[in-house]
């Protein structure tokens, strides 16, 4: 049985108990389609769970768990516990009307992770933006936000943050391309803020800050921009996250993570060291 860490979310609880289901049903040779019929779904729905897409129903798993041969009471108990626990709503949850399901994913994996590692193109990333850099990238989105709408976004970017401050705080490694850094995001006054408060950011103990010069030409990250997590429990895998318009993309096949990991490490070989990062920062503060 895993172990699940106290500061894991719902939904690491819930990826880590789909994928003990899946194991055990493949254990004892039986097919997603049998499974479904056991608790009057479909096939779809028995994949869904396994991969921890969806919530969880304890009569359900209670039922998955007699056609997988499991009778023992305490390992029953144990799996069971996990659903209770997987189903708890994260406080982003209250987030509902700003945050797209797709992203809720992520924000649930994010408060669970151990280490986070990013590199951003375009924008200063989410952890490390000031509030006044967020709210002027949320006023540039399409279609234009309401007040109220931008407000409740940027409350939840800021809230999102507090993850590098409170409790157990993973570790976040960020390689920002200085394309981000020369983007006059808001003016002139709001880049020179950001630039000073990730000088700021950069002195706490869980954060390195990395910048991927200009004058290096291409590097190993032109294929745009990422996000790797990782987690304490050891049954569970890598993510990669990519984010696109109106969707996103989470990759935990072993190759694909690979891959990813491969540039991310080329990226932090090749980008300024971060004590040449911050030195970067001040000369951008110094031209302005």
């Amino acid at each position: 049985m895993t172990t699940v860490q106290p500061n894991g979310g719902s939904m690491v609880r819930r990826i880590l108990l789909g994928s003990q289901l899946r194991r055990l049903r493949e254990g004892h040779g039986i097919t997603r389609e049998d499974a479904g019929y056991q608790i009057r779904a479909s096939e779809s729905k028995i994949s869904r769970m396994e991969l921890g897409r969806v919530s969880f129903k304890e009569r359900d798993v209670a039922d998955l768990l007699t056609l997988y041969g499991v009778h023992d009471g305490a390992e029953r108990e144990a799996l069971l516990g996990l659903v209770r626990e997987a189903n708890k709503p994260g406080w982003w949850h209250s987030y509902n009307d700003v945050l797209p399901g797709w992203f809720q994913t992520y924000v649930g994996l994010e408060e669970a992770a151990t280490l986070i590692r990013t590199y951003e193109v375009q924008f200063i990333p989410g952890l490390l933006q000031s509030e006044e850099y967020a709210r002027a990238v949320f006023g540039q989105t399409r279609p234009v936000l309401s007040n109220e709408e931008l407000e409740r976004r940027l409350s939840l970017r800021m809230r999102r943050q507090k993850l590098l401050t409170e409790g157990q705080s993973p570790r976040l490694w960020a390689v920002i391309d200085e394309a981000a850094l020369r983007r006059p995001v808001g003016g002139h006054g709001v880049m020179r803020r950001q630039v000073q408060y990730l000088i700021d950011v950069a002195e706490t103990s869980n954060v390195v800050i990395q910048v991927m010069p200009f004058r290096f030409g291409v590097h190993a990250g032109e294929s745009g921009a990422f996000s790797i997590l990782r987690f304490p429990e050891q049954d569970l895998a890598d993510v990669v996250y990519l984010e696109q318009l109106t969707s996103a993309l989470y990759l935990d096949k072993r190759d694909d993570v690979d891959s990813y990991v491969q540039v991310m490490e080329r990226l932090c070989v090749d980008s300024l060291t971060p004590d040449q990062t911050i030195d970067l920062f001040r000369s951008i503060l110094a031209e302005s």
